[in-house]
């Protein structure tokens, strides 16, 4: 696949991205108990609303990436590799890191928790269901390959309309507020009694990774003009920075689920502004970040190990500086000025360690 700016045929911007998510990851995750009012492994601790916006912007959009961007490479993966060896690879490179996060990441964060609040807090696989869902699409995915689509993945340019976006938004919206008629958000299942999820947002992580096939087939990435990535990009930004300015007016029209209009307009909202910052993110950092630097190289080598081991090295330092007299948005900074450079510098770490490395997302 290649790009106008990258005749090579490499994907840096895809590299770049990710990598830019992953920090947003940790931030998100930083943000928790400082904003938010949802459950977190560190307690007690005083609000400060605009870090809710920020974790309510980020949530409707960088997940969803992630699908969308590990659907792009998947089909190249398969036609290299084959169903068989596709499948032992995405085993051998998700479900290793979800089973070392399960035995090592869950019960340390649990143990924390008790050992701060006298109390265990209820089993969940944390941060890790991500690794799930990856593993559950690559799954679906082999069997339509085998099933349906035995053929190789015929690529050809078309463009990427604005209203095949709007399309989409509407779809994704409106199968958001069905899904959120039954399971509001914040509302956690178990899937066959072990996969983690929240159904509230699985149409929209389904639709993005499909959307991330058809990116590939049909030559997307490449197909979506400056004007049309640029007017996304500023709808998705208008909307992001209306979250943050009014959020206390627009929290009142809006609803978590439920069958009222409030729920189809946060349902509504949530995805144009996830379809909105997916499409214009890709294409700025096609545009301005599709060069081979050094740094951010070494950097995105890890980065899916510090998706993996970042969140008890948060909570470790969120623990350090809760009795300090501070403001949220101070013990934000400072948290996160720590955790990003130690979870990349432990991973980097981890990753070197013999046996292990191949545990730690290799």
């Amino acid at each position: 696949m290649w790009t106008a700016n990258n005749p090579t045929g490499q994907l840096h911007y895809l590299n770049h991205l990710k990598l830019g998510l992953v920090v947003l990851v940790v931030l998100h995750h930083v943000a928790q108990p400082y904003g938010p009012p949802d459950w977190w492994y560190v307690q007690g601790t005083d609000r400060w609303q605009p870090l809710e916006r920020f974790t309510v912007v980020n949530g409707a959009f960088f997940m969803s990436l992630f699908f969308a961007i590990s659907a792009y490479l998947l089909p190249r993966s398969y036609e290299r590799k084959g169903g068989r060896r596709f499948l032992l690879d995405r085993f051998r490179r998700v479900g290793a890191p979800f089973l070392f996060g399960v035995a090592a990441i869950v019960p340390l964060l649990m143990y924390l928790h008790h050992r701060t609040y006298g109390v265990y807090p209820e089993f969940s696989f944390a941060h890790l269901w991500f690794l799930q869902h990856l593993l559950v699409y690559a799954i679906l995915y082999a069997a339509w390959r085998t099933l349906i689509q035995r053929r190789p993945v015929v690529q050809e340019s078309r463009r990427l309309s604005g209203v095949t976006i709007a399309g989409f938004t509407a779809v994704i919206a409106l199968g958001t507020y069905a899904i959120r008629i039954k399971w509001p958000v914040d509302t956690w299942i178990g899937i066959l009694e072990f996969i983690q999820a929240e159904p509230s947002d699985l149409v929209q992580y389904g639709g993005l990774f499909v959307a991330g096939l058809l990116a590939y087939r049909y030559g997307w990435l490449t197909g979506i003009t400056r004007r049309v990535g640029y007017t996304c990009l500023a709808i998705g930004g208008a909307l992001a920075i209306a979250q943050y300015a009014a959020w206390p007016a627009l929290s009142r029209v809006y609803a978590p689920g439920g069958t009222g209009v409030r729920s189809l307009v946060w349902s509504t909202v949530e995805s144009a502004m996830c379809v909105t910052l997916c499409v214009g993110l890709v294409v700025l950092f096609r545009e301005y970040a599709n060069r081979p630097q050094a740094l951010l190289a070494r950097l995105g080598a890890v980065s899916f190990t510090v998706y993996i081991v970042h969140v008890p090295v948060v909570v470790v330092l969120q623990l350090l500086v809760r009795d300090l007299a501070a403001a949220p948005l101070v013990k934000f900074l400072l948290v996160g000025a720590v955790a990003l450079p130690v979870s990349f510098a432990l991973a980097a770490g981890l990753r070197r360690v013999p046996y292990l490395r191949a545990w730690v997302g290799a």
